[in-house]
This record gives structure tokens, C-alpha cells and sequence, in this order.
């Protein structure tokens, strides 16, 4: 998987990405993240990328030349790995499992970060191909929302987990939450983990994990629940 990041603010993506299991994928070359400054396209002296909004708004809008030339670039240099444009957006689908499963199955993606009050609408227009939100909140730029895209994608990409099997018992895989995790010692601050995970009867267990599920999955998110319900009568 190749994610193209274009963002007025590379710095941001080193750590996340250079860490923990990002870092072991892009050492193992399984995920590749390369960050391109929108500024480097500004034809302005002081690299200025953005200017007042018409109509009298106050605030900021970035300004379309920079970005085209910037997202231009960008699918020339990845034209052999049929890149989707992706804008982080709060106008955005929201950011599901399902999405994450979605944007998966690409080869590569350009993830274009915002800033201010958001990017000329005529770049969404002509270059976007699908607009994502974290959720129905403001963030100051894209560059999170662009992080949790390339985190959440990169786990489903097959050997950047350690285990596999993991990311198909974590919370939402099956529009379920996951059941309560439990390590080490067996007994804390006059609390026992459940006698059943202590079994070693890995059918009960699996039957206990799936009751958890579901009843944290009713009492936290109601949402999901009726939804995993109406699947439910469908299928």
C-alpha cells in the first residue's frame, strides 16, 4: 500500500510513522507513506497558499493552484498504482470499518490534508474522489484524520500484523464491540479475571466472548446494536 500524503505539514507524519507496528510495516515494505509540502507548489514568493474567502466569510481558503499542481504531481509519479484522491474532510462520509475495508483493497491513495476553513470547492470538483471525516467535529487541519487512514488501512494489509487473527477479533471487525481483555495477574486490587478465560475450553470461551459483544455492544453503542440487529433480519 502506497499513501501519498500532501500536507502544508510533513514534520507531523515522521513519528507516527516511523513507530510501533507503522514503522515495522515500512521497514518490511509493506506500507510505503511519502509526505509532499502543497507549499513546494505555491507560485508565490513567500510560498503563500491560501487567501480570503469571496463572499465576506471571515477566515482563510486555500487557494486551488497550489493544490491542483500539488495533486497533479502526485498522480503522475503514482499513474502505475491507479491512486485514489481522498480528501479529509468534516463533510465527509464518516471513517467505519467498512470504509477502512473499502480503501483497503486500493493499491495507493493521495490523502489531501486541509487547512483554515477548508480547500477551494472547485479542487473537490475536479480531483476528489471520496471525502472522509474522523466524525462531526472540527479539527484544525487533516493531518490526524489523514494519520488515523493510514493506521487503520495499513493493520488489514496482510503481514503488517504479527497476528493476523487479531485484527479479526478487534471491536467493529463484526459491527460488533470487542468483549473485555483481561492479562496478568490473575487476581488485581481484589478483582479475579473471569473463571471462563481460565478454562482452556476455547469453545466456551468464543461462546462468552461473542455474550460480551454483544451486551457491551447494547449498552455502549445502541447505534451499532440496531444496526448489527437489522443485518441480522436481512441476511
Amino acid at each position: 500500500m502506497f499513501f501519498e500524503v500532501l500536507t502544508l505539514f510533513p514534520e507531523m507524519f515522521g513519528p507516527v510513522c516511523s513507530d510501533s507496528i507503522l514503522g515495522r510495516a515500512s521497514d518490511g515494505n509493506l506500507v510505503t507513506v511519502n509526505t509532499t509540502d502543497i507549499r513546494t507548489f505555491s507560485e508565490n514568493k513567500h510560498r503563500k497558499v491560501d487567501d480570503y474567502p469571496y463572499g465576506g466569510d471571515p477566515g482563510m481558503v486555500m487557494a486551488p493552484g497550489p493544490l491542483a499542481r500539488a495533486i497533479e504531481d502526485a498522480k503522475s509519479r503514482l499513474a502505475d498504482k491507479n491512486p485514489k484522491v481522498i480528501y479529509l474532510s468534516p463533510h465527509g462520509e464518516p471513517l467505519t470499518h467498512a470504509v477502512v475495508e473499502e480503501l483497503a483493497q486500493e493499491e495507493s491513495m493521495i490523502l489531501l490534508c486541509g487547512h483554515y476553513k477548508g480547500i477551494d470547492y472547485r479542487i473537490n470538483e475536479r480531483y476528489i474522489d471520496r471525502e472522509i471525516s474522523l466524525g462531526d467535529f472540527v479539527l484544525s487541519g487533516g493531518e490526524i484524520a489523514a494519520m488515523a487512514v493510514i493506521d487503520s488501512v495499513s493493520r488489514l494489509i496482510p503481514g503488517v500484523l504479527g497476528n493476523r487473527e487479531s485484527a479479526g477479533r478487534d471491536s467493529h471487525y463484526d459491527g460488533l464491540l470487542s468483549a473485555p481483555c483481561y492479562t496478568r495477574p490473575e487476581e488485581f486490587d481484589g478483582m479475579r479475571v473471569p473463571a471462563i478465560l481460565l478454562s482452556g475450553n476455547h469453545a466456551k470461551i468464543a461462546e462468552w466472548d461473542r455474550q460480551m459483544a454483544e451486551k457491551l455492544t447494547q449498552e455502549k453503542r445502541p447505534d451499532l446494536w440496531k444496526t448489527h440487529l437489522e443485518k441480522k433480519k436481512i441476511t
